[in-house]
C-alpha cells in the first residue's frame, strides 16, 4: 500500500517534510527549507528504511536548545502517517 504525507513542521527551520512510503518502507523523503546538507543527508539515509525503524532511530533528537529537530519532526510525520 502506498502512502503520502506533506507534514508542516513545528519548531524547526524546515517548513515541510514530504514523505512517500510503500508497504511500510520509505520510498521518498524531502524537506522544504532548513539546513540543506543536514536535511538532504537525513532524507537520503531514511529512503529504503522501514518506517518503524526510522522512527526508532530519529525520534527524540534535539537541535541545540530546541525541543525538537528536523529528524525528530520527520519521526512525527512518519508516526502521523502510520496512525492515519
Amino acid at each position: 500500500m502506498k502512502n503520502h504525507i506533506e507534514y508542516k513542521t513545528k519548531g524547526v527551520c524546515s517548513r515541510m517534510i514530504i514523505v512517500d512510503t510503500e508497504d511500510g518502507v520509505i520510498t521518498n523523503c524531502s524537506f522544504v527549507g532548513g539546513c540543506a546538507g543536514n536535511t538532504q543527508g537525513v532524507a537520503a539515509l531514511v529512503v529504503g528504511m522501514k518506517v518503524e525503524e526510522a522512527i526508532k532511530k530519529i525520534k527524540g533528537i534535539k537541535c541545540g536548545l530546541k525541543a525538537t529537530s528536523c529528524p525528530d519532526q520527520l519521526a512525527e510525520a512518519l508516526e502521523e502517517l502510520v496512525n492515519a
